[in-house]
């Protein structure tokens, strides 16, 4: 786990230059998140354990359709990074597990790689794509909004650090988006030219209707 330290340290990369009118603003929890992240935590209430989050020490489960699991410590669950414009999360992947398209419209992205290898890429708006097999140490970035992707390219299990210049990044997974929910399937055939046995068969899979 010697790996962990850089990826805070590549967070300060993203973090944004604020002229800050207090030192922090650990989110109030038990208010609810606005576009701006949430309210600050009285000063009298924060504790040293708004600063300090423990969550990324253990493989998170895998036992899913993706084999993948990411262990976020965004603003939910970590407040001290609450208006600080960094987050992080863990990302473990069985053996086949993938991370299916997916974008962050809230932030950047830096993978580091820790253990096994992982394939990733995304795709510029223009529709080029920069995708490569990572190693143990390679970094990759992944700017906000695009789409991108992780797969497991070895053998066996595979983990990575990842850091967001956002403290929520949001998440939109393509597939989900498509087959996961109730749009109906003459839409999603006339939007992807998939025909009416493909969309079923797919929102079959990822627990769709319509």
């Amino acid at each position: 786990m010697k790996m962990i330290l850089p990826i805070f340290v590549l967070s300060l990369l993203f973090s944004s230059s604020y002229a800050a009118l207090q030192d922090f603003c650990v989110g109030d929890l038990s208010a609810p998140e606005g576009p701006a992240g949430y309210s600050c935590k009285k000063p009298a209430k924060v504790t040293v354990d708004d600063f300090v989050f423990s969550g990324l020490g253990a493989a998170g489960n895998t036992s899913n359709i993706i084999k993948a699991a990411v262990t976020p410590a965004f603003s939910a669950q970590f407040p001290g990074v609450n208006g600080l414009g960094v987050s992080v999360a863990r990302l473990d992947l069985a053996p086949g597990g993938v991370v299916p398209m997916h974008t962050h419209p809230g932030g950047s992205e830096v993978l580091i790689v820790v253990q096994g290898s992982i394939c990733a890429g995304f795709i510029s708006s223009a529709n080029a794509v920069y995708f490569k097999p990572l190693k143990k140490g390679d970094i990759m970035v992944f700017p906000q909004g695009l789409l991108h992707f992780q797969i497991n390219a070895g053998g066996g299990p595979a983990l990575a650090f990842v850091s967001f210049s956002s403290p929520s990044p949001g998440l939109q997974i393509l597939d989900y988006a498509l087959f996961g929910n109730n749009l109906p399937s003459e839409l999603v055939e006339k939007t992807t030219f998939l025909d009416d046995a493909q969309v079923k068969k797919l929102k079959g899979v990822l627990g769709g209707t319509g």
